[in-house]
């Protein structure tokens, strides 16, 4: 790929992904509440009928491509420092990435198929819902996710390390990103997202202007 459009496309993925990951946690129904979904019944009053919800789910879900890029952009740096931090972060990373695709593809857009159903058929598909719910049979793989925050705040602290991000966005940055990890309270979501966008989004800037030419050589 030419070194110009490589540049335009990845500052483009460090200023578009925060901000889909922010909409897409907006669009939940009950965006206020601190409440753990654990029930079928919670489960089925977000995603019945709500049509921002499973709008939601799929820009999270189309984030996925800008988050892998992003994530590969910064192992490719020639830094003097940090190195193994930006390649350990890119690996745990793109892994926690390659599993939100599968939840946010397999689970939540099926969810949105589940809506169609119409009411005299609905109840039906209780026992289902438990199951997805409780991440039964290979579903248990998604309770690997934190490796997504966990592997881009790796990078970020990598990036401070080598003296390309002021200690101040990465902070902030790793912050919105431990957010990230919890048990899918949206509003907590949503000030991660916000945190994530204080470090990224200059990121996206700066790499616009020039960022990756104005590494350090190993």
């Amino acid at each position: 790929m030419d070194s110009k459009v490589l540049k335009i496309v990845t500052g483009i993925s460090f200023l578009v992904f925060p901000v889909m990951l922010l909409a897409g946690f907006l669009m939940h129904p009950d965006i206020l509440s601190l409440e753990i979904t654990g029930s079928v019944d919670a489960l089925v009053a977000n995603f019945r009928n709500q049509r921002l919800f499973h709008l939601g789910h799929l820009l999270v879900f189309l984030a996925v491509p800008f988050i892998v890029f992003s994530l590969s952009s910064l192992a490719t740096l020639k830094v003097a420092k940090g190195k193994i931090w930006l390649l350990s972060g890119w690996l745990a990373g793109t892994v926690g990435a390659v599993l939100l695709a599968g939840d946010k593809g397999a689970l939540c857009m099926v969810l949105s198929a589940f809506d169609t159903i119409p009411d005299a058929d609905f109840q039906k598909i209780g026992p289902a819902l438990e199951a997805i719910l409780q991440r039964k049979g290979q579903l248990v793989v998604f309770y690997a996710l934190p490796l997504l925050p966990i592997g881009a705040g790796m990078q970020l602290a990598g990036l401070m390390r080598a003296g390309l991000l002021k200690p101040f966005q990465g902070v902030a940055g790793i912050v919105g990103l431990l957010l990230l990890n919890n048990p899918d309270i949206e509003l907590i979501s949503s000030v991660g997202a916000v945190l994530m966008g204080f470090c990224y989004i200059p990121l996206g800037l700066l790499t616009l202007k020039g960022f990756p030419d104005g590494t350090k050589s190993e």
